[in-house]
């Protein structure tokens, strides 16, 4: 029988502030930006939480609810440092580890009990190893699935630790609300309370029959997920297994809304410029760029162009997501720009001689240029063009699509 944990960190951005500031211990903080500032919540401190603040809420309605909370800047390098960590504990505990994104993940240690003990006590093991890396408090769930394991994780939370012994998953999920369930959402959870669906217990014991009918495939999988088991499109793949992204995308949202062209220019030069370095740090090579344009009134526009050959160079990045830019911005005041780099592959693949010897003056520059910014930062060298498009990396607009990023195993060494 298998066996999973879901490590979750505890309010995990906050939590790192407070690593930097003690003083903020205890007190209601939101990350994210100040509250006279555009942007939303990346995070929110218990004792804010206990005001309705909440992450992906705007700053400024979280200061009408808590006026009294710290709001703090994020700051994503301390983020994917801390993260770092947590996945090198993660790693030298097991290797079958997937991390789901910058703050949790799952991990399968079946046949490890010999190594580790029995479950609570191989996850209780593994709760202290991260709080003595890190300093940070994480919850750890474990179940015989990966479903499980999360909603147990959510359980424990703050700072606990919960397993589900084999054979008491519906009794443990029965009384709990729909929407613990891993995927459901507002409108799911909507759906469901129509048919007099409240409890997961009420999901488990409905015909399936009758729950295909109404959701097709996705209600054959609640059905699944309402007995405990990993169904469905949210846990496909295998613990471990390959984690390489879609896409690689970086977008920011303006503190004003512009118009100067100059400024919006430079911002994609600057976007494409943090695009395509993590893809060198991927050993990735993308075929598609996507523009991200919106507007004051939210109207947002996304534009894509496939290249001819594959590439994760700075300049064919910046070029495409100018052209992308020139042929559909109307000229109204932009709120928000990002760029995404798609279609990707381990290689570049067939290229003309004429284009390999200028990616081999790029690559040997922009090898040089990895080293420094590896070094002293991603901001101490840029190129010229995207010198005006400097801005302020909020934690919610730029963290890694490939979760533990400084320790991935395909990192470029």
């Amino acid at each position: 029988m298998k066996t999973f944990f879901h490590v979750d960190m505890d309010a995990f951005f906050v939590s790192v502030e407070e690593l930097y500031d003690p003083s903020l211990k205890g007190k209601p903080v939101v990350v994210g930006g100040r509250p006279d500032q555009r942007g939303v919540v990346s995070a929110a401190s218990y004792a804010a939480r206990r005001y309705g603040v909440h992450s992906a809420m705007p700053l400024r309605t979280a200061y009408k609810l808590c006026p009294h909370a710290i709001f703090v800047d994020g700051h994503s390098d301390r983020y994917r440092q801390s993260s770092a960590k947590v996945v090198e504990v993660l790693r030298a505990f097991s290797p079958q580890v997937s991390m789901a994104s910058i703050d949790e993940a799952y991990i399968d240690i079946t046949g490890s009990e010999r190594l580790h003990g029995p479950p609570l006590e191989a996850a209780h093991k593994l709760h202290e190893r991260i709080r003595a890396a890190t300093g940070l408090n994480n919850s750890i769930g474990a179940g015989t699935s990966r479903l499980l394991a999360k909603i147990c994780s959510d359980q424990a939370k703050p700072n606990g630790v919960l397993w589900i012994a084999p054979g008491m998953e519906a009794r443990f999920l029965a009384p709990l609300d729909v929407r613990k369930i891993p995927g459901v959402g507002k409108v799911t959870e909507k759906s469901l309370h129509a048919l007099g669906i409240r409890k997961i217990g009420d999901l488990a014991s409905l015909d399936t029959a009758l729950l295909e009918q109404r959701f097709g495939k996705w209600g054959l999988a609640l059905a699944g997920k309402a007995q405990g088991l990993d169904a469905g499109g949210w846990f496909d793949g295998e613990v471990g297994g390959d984690e390489e992204p879609k896409s690689v995308s970086h977008e920011t949202t303006f503190d004003k809304d512009t118009a100067d062209v100059v400024v919006l220019e430079a911002t994609l030069a600057k976007l494409s410029e943090m695009v395509a370095t993590r893809l060198r740090d991927y050993r990735l090579w993308s075929r598609t760029v996507q523009l991200k344009l919106r507007y004051s009134d939210f109207s947002t526009y996304t534009r894509a162009r496939t290249l001819d050959h594959a590439t994760q160079i700075d300049i064919d990045l910046i070029e495409c997501s100018r052209r992308l830019f020139q042929e559909n911005w109307n000229g109204r005041p932009v709120r928000l720009l990002g760029v995404q780099a798609s279609g990707l592959q381990g290689d570049e693949g067939q290229v003309s001689l004429l284009e390999e010897e200028k990616n081999q003056r790029w690559k040997s520059a922009l090898s040089a240029v990895d080293r420094i910014r590896d070094r002293f930062g991603a901001s101490s060298v840029s190129l010229a063009s995207s010198m005006k498009g400097s801005f302020r990396e909020r934690a919610h607009d730029a963290l890694p699509d490939i979760p533990g990023a400084k320790d991935h195993p395909k990192r470029r060494k």
